[in-house]
């Protein structure tokens, strides 16, 4: 497939997305917002493709010398109780379409301003190839590049001693981008973060086989920003770790979480229910399976220099991004904290261990009549499947 134009189309405040950028006056603390208008960043997915999805929004100025809005490390530290020095020895793939040419100097100066240590191509914690494990980049994409942005950044938050493999598919079609998770296993991955996903279509059970069907890897998904409805692929995948979302607001030194109303929930048509999977209204795979900070008004700060000006109308440097495309990096890198990635090749294991998770009660993300699967509620819930991390103990 060619590379899709980027295009701004204005959207309504409802529409949600997998990254959003939100404004933020400088020096403010994050808080939950209405939303604003959005506009979308990389153009909507046909059937066999997936999407960034990427909404903007008004920002306040970049910072020069460093982030001055959205949450950091020491927050993301404290906001999940994870002891961040771990992780030594174990690699997070991430997979997204197309190139960030920035990808490798934006990571170095996101990571310098946090002073977390170095991760460099020279020194062996960051590594980039394409779909084939070489070094010629596919075609580069201002959307899809915030987006590595946001997941390298995120990875770097969670889990500063983890190596960082990043593959890049020629295209956002299933094809390319299964292609380039093949390929992360292949170099050696036991992690791979997904932040894409894509409506199912006649041909996703072939595409789960070819692609997203690895015994002993953690495939880690985002369930997508769309609110409660159809599940999304590769979230719905058997083997899927379904990563939902959660606005998280801090009063004092507590922490509060919710349901984000943007996380998409929602029953699968074509994947069978696993059999460690008991929850009632669906009879197919339900997503999500846990879920992390996602909320795009209680975001991470990220770096990012290609092309935001040009693209988006928004001065390169520091930005406020969220989105499922936030929490599914940060799970990943908390399973690499926790170095069970082995046992974590479908979620069989967080179901078996949710009482080392926080129920995230409260919020929702759609109507469907109070049930669980648009309502965060106690136990078992779509928007945030079994919770958020409390501790690595479900990890």
């Amino acid at each position: 497939m060619t590379r899709p134009r980027l295009r701004l189309v204005t959207m309504t405040a409802a529409a949600v997305s997998p990254l959003l950028l939100v404004a933020v006056p400088a020096g403010a603390a994050p808080q939950a917002a209405p939303g604003p208008v959005n506009v979308r960043a990389c153009s909507a997915p046909t059937p066999g493709h997936a999407a960034c999805l990427a909404l903007l929004t008004s920002r306040a100025k970049a910072a020069v010398a460093g982030p001055t809005s959205g949450y950091g490390p020491a927050d993301i530290k404290s906001i999940y109780g994870i002891d961040t020095t771990r992780g030594s020895g174990q690699t997070v793939a991430i997979v997204d379409a197309f190139d960030d040419p920035h990808a490798a100097a934006d990571l170095a100066a996101y990571r310098s301003a946090w002073k977390l240590p170095a991760c460099t191509t020279g020194n062996g914690c960051l590594r980039k190839v394409n779909e084939r494990g070489g070094h010629t980049a596919p075609a580069p994409d201002p959307g899809w590049a915030l987006e590595i942005s946001l997941d390298l950044d995120a990875v770097s938050a969670a889990c500063p001693r983890c190596k960082i493999l990043l593959v890049e598919a020629d295209s956002n079609s299933f094809d390319d981008l299964g292609t380039a998770v093949n390929e992360a296993v292949t170099l050696g991955a036991k992690i791979v973060s997904n932040s894409y996903g894509g409506p199912e279509y006649n041909g996703v059970l072939a595409a789960q086989s070819a692609y997203y069907d690895h015994p002993h890897v953690a495939m880690v998904v985002a369930t997508g920003d769309t609110g409660f409805g159809p599940a999304t692929f590769p979230a719905d995948a058997t083997r899927s770790i379904a990563v939902g979302g959660t606005t998280v607001t801090k009063t004092g030194s507590t922490w509060a979480h919710s349901a984000w109303d943007g996380a998409s929930s929602g029953c699968s048509a074509w994947m069978t229910k696993p059999a460690w999977q008991k929850d009632a209204h669906c009879l197919m795979r339900t997503t999500a399976d846990i879920s992390a900070l996602a909320d795009p008004n209680t975001g991470l700060a990220v770096y990012d220099t290609y092309e935001l000006p040009l693209v988006f109308g928004v001065p390169d440097g520091w930005i406020v991004v969220g989105g499922t495309s936030l929490a599914t990096p940060l799970i990943s890198a908390m399973i690499g904290l926790a170095g069970n990635p082995t046992q974590l090749d479908t979620a069989q294991r967080i179901y078996a261990h949710t009482g080392a998770l926080r129920d995230v009660v409260g919020g929702s993300n759609g109507f469907c009549g109070g049930d669980y699967l648009c309502n965060g509620v106690k136990g078992y819930d779509g928007p945030t499947g079994n919770g958020t991390p409390n501790g690595l103990g479900a990890l």
